[in-house]
């Protein structure tokens, strides 16, 4: 586990904990670490949860499915980011997502309850994580306000535009990469591929944006 503490100090969970204190910490949190296959599930819509997950190498995808068995995802979690996190603090029963490894993947589990209740060693450091998973559950909470601003465009070229301006904003650059292929961010997006490929021609075309697979520029 030394190899990933540097990922671990950089997540929002482990904020102002020092490396010395990792390794009582991962033991008191019941830490178990995971590796995955690609498209290999950590668990599936309708499990317990039980865990939040850190992302220490490769990238996970929260996917949703319908009625009828088709699939969005809902976002993509890279190294150093939580997931699962709000549906376990929130205590439901069966998760209403799934959890897949994006590509050959290694994931950090840790029981949710033992993150959520003092233990008897009362560890300093207990009080400092809740505090941070308090700060992670409101960030995630704005992400999905424009997730929701993004979903509620009426055009795909709209959807489009939304979301792209909104990750050269993160990157404050008009030159960025997205963490999606084009079916991905066709899912992502809740759009078909075919339509969504011919309005990123037209913005190309019209002079807009230039793209090359994930790499974007918006002119």
């Amino acid at each position: 586990m030394k190899e990933f503490y540097g990922i671990l100090q950089a997540c929002a969970l482990f904020c102002g904990v020092q490396e010395g204190e990792l390794e009582g910490m991962l033991a008191c949190l019941g830490a178990r670490k995971v590796t995955l296959q690609k498209e290999e599930s950590i668990f599936r819509e309708g499990d317990p949860a039980n865990f939040v997950g850190v992302v220490l190498r490769g990238a996970v995808r929260i996917l949703r499915t319908d009625f009828y068995g088709n699939q969005s995802i809902v976002g993509q979690v890279e190294p150093g980011d939580l997931f699962g996190e709000a549906f376990s603090c929130a205590g439901v029963q069966a998760l209403p997502v799934s959890a897949v490894a994006a590509q050959p993947s290694e994931v950090l589990l840790l029981d949710i309850h033992r993150v959520l209740t003092l233990c008897a060693n009362t560890c300093a450091f207990h009080s400092r994580i809740v505090s941070n998973l308090v700060q992670v559950l409101a960030g995630k909470n704005l992400g999905l306000n424009q997730k929701l601003d993004i979903a509620s465009r009426r055009t795909t070229r709209d959807k489009l535009l939304a979301y792209l301006t909104a990750q050269a904003k993160a990157a404050q650059s008009p030159r960025f990469t997205i963490p999606f292929d084009r079916q991905a961010l066709a899912d992502y997006l809740g759009v078909e591929r075919s339509a969504m490929s011919a309005e990123l021609s037209k913005l190309q075309k019209e002079g807009v944006l230039k793209t090359h697979r994930s790499q974007f520029e918006l002119l």
